[in-house]
């Protein structure tokens, strides 16, 4: 299992990197693979302001569907449009190109007390 160094972690299995008050989300690598193949995301709208720990997106997979949480305050400002076609990019690369949403950061402060990457291994070990 997959968990970068340079990004946070929510308990909810939300990353986060931030980047000049942008925050882009997406699922972790054992989110996806507990989830099995994706087959359906629900992405929220531009524009969209969510308060920190509000549902923001649906993923659906063969096996289950999950909410994702926005893990910070903020609005949404870019969704990742490749994932209507093809939602298995979440499973083929979840730290990259499988990105959900990206969100204009309300207080980066917020970001900074999410977990880091060794945090969230010690919750959830690799397999």
């Amino acid at each position: 299992m997959a968990v970068p160094q340079d990004l946070f972690y929510s308990k909810t299995h939300e990353w986060v990197s931030l980047e000049e008050g942008i925050a882009t989300v997406g699922i972790t690598d054992f989110a996806q693979s507990q989830l099995s193949d994706l087959t359906f995301v629900e992405l929220p709208e531009v524009g969209t302001v969510f308060g920190g720990r509000e549902e923001a997106a649906v993923v659906e997979s063969v096996k289950a569907a999950a909410d994702v949480y926005a893990p910070v305050a903020g609005e949404v400002i870019e969704i990742n449009t490749e994932l209507e076609d093809t939602p298995e990019l979440i499973n083929e690369d979840a730290f990259g190109k499988g990105w959900l949403f990206k969100l204009k950061v309300k207080n980066e402060s917020d970001v900074d007390a999410m977990m880091d990457a060794d945090s969230y291994e010690e919750l959830f070990p690799p397999e």
